[in-house]
């Protein structure tokens, strides 16, 4: 299962090269309870949480966050997606990108939304999430859960709720998935 996740995480970008497996499926259940846990802890009602997953990596990870939730307070927890593609601030730079579903099925205004992503790094695809959930409403507060929090931000944006810290160089590069997590290196296309 390991095996298959890591290749469709290397469909989705040909250019990572693994190196070597950081965390297993177990770990990654692991902290993505973990997380579950904490985000009951700090909500005031959770019938007023929304999760979001970022397209692409976020939403596997917003799935089985928003079901632990359910698991463990007995509520049903909208979810949904998010793309950003069209909101990113470097699209002068790169060509651009191909747009994912964006499902969000409620008014987000005076809902606590917590986005959820697989990896962050810069903070720039966060901003970028911001900027697009005004299309969806005002939410009260907006929290954020990472997989993995690698470091080199360049944006004062900071995860609420962080599955691992994993310090890298700028060179490396981290594939999360449910399935684990590798750290390895990108290559040009």
């Amino acid at each position: 299962m390991e095996e298959r996740s890591l290749r469709d995480a290397i469909a989705r970008d040909p250019t990572f090269v693994p190196r070597s497996q950081l965390l297993s499926a177990d770990d990654v259940s692991r902290a993505v309870r973990r997380m579950a846990h904490e985000v009951v802890e700090h909500s005031k009602d959770i019938d007023q949480v929304v999760i979001i997953g970022l397209q692409i990596g976020g939403v596997a990870f917003a799935q089985r966050l928003a079901s632990v939730l359910a698991e463990i307070t007995g509520h049903q927890i909208r979810c949904g997606q998010l793309d950003v593609a069209f909101y990113r601030d470097d699209l002068a730079r790169n060509p651009a990108p191909r747009p994912a579903a964006t499902l969000i099925d409620c008014d987000l205004t005076d809902q606590t939304v917590v986005l959820v992503d697989d990896v962050l790094f810069t903070g720039r695809t966060v901003r970028a999430a911001l900027n697009a959930l005004t299309d969806w409403g005002r939410p009260r507060a907006v929290q954020l859960a990472v997989m993995v929090d690698r470091g080199h931000r360049e944006l004062p944006i900071r995860p609420d709720f962080v599955g691992k810290n994993l310090p890298t160089s700028r060179g490396e590069a981290i594939v999360a998935t449910l399935d684990g997590v590798w750290i390895g290196t990108k290559v040009a296309p």
